[in-house]
């Protein structure tokens, strides 16, 4: 029995010494994992630090650029300057309508042009004409518009005519010298200084003519008559005389007819689309003879900012006309294509 002690010690000091290898192992595993975690979570931080930082910097930069326009603190005069812009834009509002008011009542700046007369006038009478248009203009001029010195006794008569045309898109050169040339020699133009003589711009000159026109003179009709017109004077003068204090006249050879939607095609309307599935116009005076009351051409001119022009002048003045309470009078005398003795006109 004695021999079998130091066996039996032997067997268990071994036991322990695998219990402590383990210990040592499963110790250092976890050293191990905890040191791997540890360096994890070094990294994450020092990355949020950096990633910090970089912002810090960032916004640092865009306060410094920021800095010059950051708003300052405004002042007593800054704010009584502010009242100072409001009220004056409440005033400048105010005169707008004021002036507005006063236009439709009539109250127009160089309304009446200096003369020998201040009665008022039958009629203004503007004939459409271009720059190339000077063999026309000596026909008419020949034919059954007075020359230049029998002018005077037509707006005696209460009768003033002239040629409407614009400025060239090239301000003062030859084709406005010439123009300028020829009104000095013939006094009988009404240039419209403001209006491009150009044929993409021909829908917009009734807002030109009828504006200007009802500031300078001071009549019960204003007449547009186109260069290929050959009028009988005295006809429509008898006819204007017989329409006095239609105060809402809109006086021409009243028609209609399809829109044109094919590009390329003559009087192509690119609006076509606003004219509905019938694509069809709404009834308007034909464009070689177009006559408006004082009432209406005051109406123009007060609105010519906002008035929407179309692809043909007749058309435009036409839409003009469509939300106003006018009078609409079909005259077949003013209707120059058709052949009649008691025409008043004919196309030339």
């Amino acid at each position: 029995m004695e021999s079998s002690l130091p066996v039996t010690t032997s067997s268990s000091s071994k036991s322990e010494r695998r219990s402590k290898s383990k210990n040592l192992q499963s110790t250092s595993k976890s050293s191990v994992v905890m040191g791997f975690l540890s360096c994890l979570a070094w990294l994450y931080v020092a990355g949020r630090l950096w990633q910090d930082a970089e912002n810090r910097a960032l916004l640092a930069n865009l306060l410094k650029k920021n800095s010059a326009q950051r708003p300052k603190v405004l002042t007593v005069e800054d704010k009584l300057m502010v009242f100072g812009c409001k009220d004056l834009e409440r005033r400048i509002v105010e005169v707008e309508m004021e002036l507005t008011l006063a236009k439709s009542q009539g109250y127009l700046k160089n309304q009446l042009q200096k003369g020998p007369s201040s009665k008022k006038l039958l009629a203004v009478i503007g004939i459409y004409t271009g720059f190339g248009g000077r063999l026309r203009r000596n026909i008419i001029r020949g034919s059954w518009m007075s020359k230049a010195d029998t002018l005077e006794k037509l707006e005696e008569r209460g009768i003033v005519i002239r040629f409407v045309i614009g400025r060239s898109p090239n301000r003062g050169d030859s084709l406005d010298h010439n123009i300028d040339k020829e009104n000095h020699a013939m006094k009988d133009f009404f240039i419209l200084d403001h209006h491009e003589e150009a044929q993409e711009e021909l829908p917009k000159k009734p807002k030109f003519f009828f504006s200007t026109a009802v500031q300078m003179w001071d009549a019960e009709f204003y007449v547009k008559v186109n260069d290929n017109v050959d009028l009988k004077l005295d006809d429509l003068i008898e006819l204007l005389q017989s329409r006095r204090g239609q105060d809402n006249a809109y006086i021409g050879c009243m028609k209609s007819g399809e829109v044109i939607t094919e590009e390329g095609r003559p009087w192509y309307e690119p609006e076509w689309w606003k004219f509905g599935d019938q694509k069809s116009y709404f009834r308007h005076a034909d464009s070689s003879i177009i006559v408006l009351s004082k009432k209406l051409a005051q109406y123009v001119n007060i609105n010519s900012a906002f008035l929407k022009s179309y692809a043909h002048e007749d058309t435009s003045i036409g839409s003009w006309m469509m939300g106003l309470q006018a009078t609409y009078i079909d005259d077949t005398r003013l209707c120059c294509s058709y052949s009649g003795q008691d025409k008043v006109c004919s196309l030339a």
